[in-house]
């Protein structure tokens, strides 16, 4: 059955701005009531259980905080100061860590930045993650450098790649990004499904009075090429803190929008991934949503973090971190690296509480944590 009004699937966020929701609003199958006490750390063996009963199976892996882009809503100047290359992880301790992780029960990697593709040698580390046995290992990526890494990259082991685009028209683009231009990504998208590196999933930043009036223009793009769209809201991950809700696009309202000129269809039940997930009503591709501020999914989050510099975060808007590079650069046994997985879990809070008073932004922006 169609949906006449997207915005059922999303709760009673108003299309004219978003309202203040729970921390929380999809529980996680089989989550206890009452936060349990976190299981005694050691050995290597998962799976990795918080407080709240979320298991912990998907790791973002930062290979840097560098970029080639300088996006208006990550980077707010073009001369960034990056860390040195001494302070990052190399790929045989992020194996290391992969190897660990897979132990614990964690079966999806994605490799983030910054910009991933700017790491020398990415493929070298896609061989080496593949080869410890994740049953998908995906890329997010600007896809400036793509479109000759794509098939090189899929022959050692990727399986699938997101694609950041915030804009199908050249010049708005170029505005955006501050860098690159679009023909160059839109080329790139070809060369990763030529390559094999599908489903290809576009991912869009809805910003109010920049790009909003595209978001039907997306919808067609999704249904021409067969490529996922998932709309993001506009999160406090910016590095010069200058985020302002009345730049937000609630996804609800873009849900509307498109659900008015294209009906949509709920896909399934919620699971952890972070989209609300639609196909279009006659069968022609499918939307998703993600909207981490009006509409949390933290009750349903099973991810871990590993910073370029070697930092174990458990949520993308907390300061809280435990450097697993320092263990491992001590000497520290794979149990004690584990350990650091399970505290790291062991301490996760139940929300992320953007919509709460007492909500500070993280001192590291998207580009320095990994998205």
């Amino acid at each position: 059955m169609a949906l006449s009004d997207p915005r059922v699937a999303f709760g009673d966020a108003s299309p004219g701005g978003p309202a203040p929701v729970a921390v929380s609003v999809r529980p996680h199958p089989g989550a206890a009531a009452v936060p349990a006490a976190p299981a005694p750390a050691g050995g290597l063996e998962g799976p990795l259980v918080d407080r709240y009963g979320r298991v912990h199976d998907d790791l973002r892996i930062s290979v840097t905080d560098r970029c080639n882009l300088r996006c208006v809503y990550c980077m707010p100047e073009e001369d960034m100061t990056f860390l040195p290359r001494a302070e990052l992880l190399s790929f045989e301790e992020i194996a290391r860590l992969g190897r660990v992780a897979r132990a614990l029960g964690v079966t999806s990697v994605r490799l983030t930045g910054g910009e991933p593709l700017v790491r020398r040698n990415l493929v070298d580390l896609v061989a080496l993650l593949a080869g410890i046995g994740f049953a998908d290992l995906s890329l997010t990526t600007n896809a400036t450098l793509l479109a000759p890494l794509a098939r090189p990259l899929a022959e050692a082991g990727l399986t699938r790649v997101n694609v950041s685009c915030d804009s199908l028209r050249p010049e708005r683009f170029a505005a955006i990004r501050r860098r690159g231009d679009l023909a160059t990504v839109l080329g790139a998208m070809d060369a990763a499904e030529a390559a094999g590196l599908a489903p290809l999933k576009v991912n869009v930043v809805v910003l109010r009075g920049e790009n909003d009036d595209e978001v039907l223009d997306f919808a067609r793009f999704a249904r021409e090429t067969g490529r996922v769209v998932r709309f993001i809201e506009f999160m406090p991950l910016d590095a010069g803190g200058h985020w302002e809700r009345d730049r937000l696009v609630p996804g609800a309202e873009v849900a509307a929008t498109i659900g008015a000129h294209f009906p949509l269809v709920p896909l399934g039940g919620h699971d952890a991934a972070p989209a609300e997930r639609f196909a279009f009503a006659d069968g022609r591709g499918e939307v998703g949503f993600i909207s981490s501020v009006t509409q949390p999914f933290c009750g349903a989050c099973n991810r871990l973090r590993l910073t370029a510099d070697g930092a174990i975060r458990n949520c993308l808007f907390s300061d809280d971190e435990l450097s697993v590079r320092d263990v491992m650069r001590a000497g520290g046994s794979d149990e004690a690296v584990a350990d650091v997985l399970r505290a790291a879990v062991g301490a996760k809070h139940p929300g992320h509480a953007i919509n709460e008073p007492g909500f500070l932004a993280p001192r590291r922006s998207m580009s320095m944590i990994g998205g």
